[in-house]
């Protein structure tokens, strides 16, 4: 998982610089809608509407905005009808791109992907053609704070149905805590991840975070120029409103200076 760690630790530093909070509402909005509309608006019942709950008070979303959200999902409010869709393709120097949107004009979405591609001598390719490249997991955010042993929560993580550990950090929306916090990033069986959440929750430790992944299975990197490029095409790509999730095959070198890296981009 290293190259995935280090890709998360770099997009993350990326989104400090650039965050909007308007930009990280609307992502979750739609998902609070869409999670809701699939799977009914209790929380208790539906896994996925509870972590874009949790995931919404940690932005700071008044109660109102995420209430309103689940019911255009439920239908007791109008709203717009988002349909999950996912595209495919290769960055600038061949990186490999999947990219998650929640849209209301596939239409619209897809051509202006397209144009975001060919803009940076990138390809939007067919579904599937690099799909094969990444495998689907669990991804578990949990607070380092609430783990008194290191030694002992890994053998905890094991016996839950955990996969990997790795420490990390989690950029948090919360604008009364800190920026950035230490955790645990726990990996587990794309089909196990609630079930290994329901476990750590039960075991009184603090979560972050928990959502569905895509991890590369080899990794690639890329000289200084050639991953300027590929980080002016990410940046365009992320901001367009209708992007929920982008995943790469890029390795970024460790001892790299990240923020200054970044700050060449922007």
């Amino acid at each position: 998982m290293a190259g995935h760690s280090k890709w998360s630790n770099i997009k993350h530093k990326k989104k400090k610089k650039d965050r909007r909070r308007a930009k990280v509402w609307n992502k979750i909005i739609r998902e609070l809608t869409v999670a809701a509309r699939e799977q009914g608006g209790d929380p208790e019942y539906n896994p996925r509407l509870r972590l874009a709950i949790e995931r919404a008070k940690d932005a700071n979303m008044p109660k109102d905005n995420i209430e309103n959200a689940i019911k255009r999902g439920t239908g007791e409010l109008e709203g717009v009808d988002y349909e999950e869709k996912t595209y495919e393709g290769y960055g600038p120097n061949g990186v490999a791109v999947f990219v998650e949107t929640m849209t209301d004009n596939i239409n619209r979405t897809v051509a202006e992907l397209r144009y975001i591609f060919d803009e940076h001598d990138a390809s939007l390719g067919e579904d599937g053609c690099v799909a094969w490249q990444f495998e689907r997991k669990g991804l578990i955010q949990v607070d380092a704070g609430s783990v008194d042993d290191k030694d002992a929560f890994l053998l905890e993580i094991i016996e839950y149905g955990g996969q990997e550990m790795e420490e990390s950090t989690y950029e948090s929306d919360d604008e009364d805590g800190p920026d950035e916090v230490p955790v645990y990033s726990v990996y587990t069986a794309f089909e196990a991840l609630h079930d290994v959440l329901d476990e750590l929750e039960a075991a009184g430790y603090r979560i972050r975070d928990a959502t569905p992944v895509r991890v590369a299975n080899q990794t690639m990197g890329l000289d200084d120029d050639a991953l300027d490029a590929f980080l002016a095409f990410y940046e365009e790509l992320d901001d367009h409103d209708d992007v929920q999730e982008i995943y790469v095959n890029l390795e970024v070198d460790g001892d790299a200076e990240l923020d200054d890296v970044l700050a060449a981009t922007g």
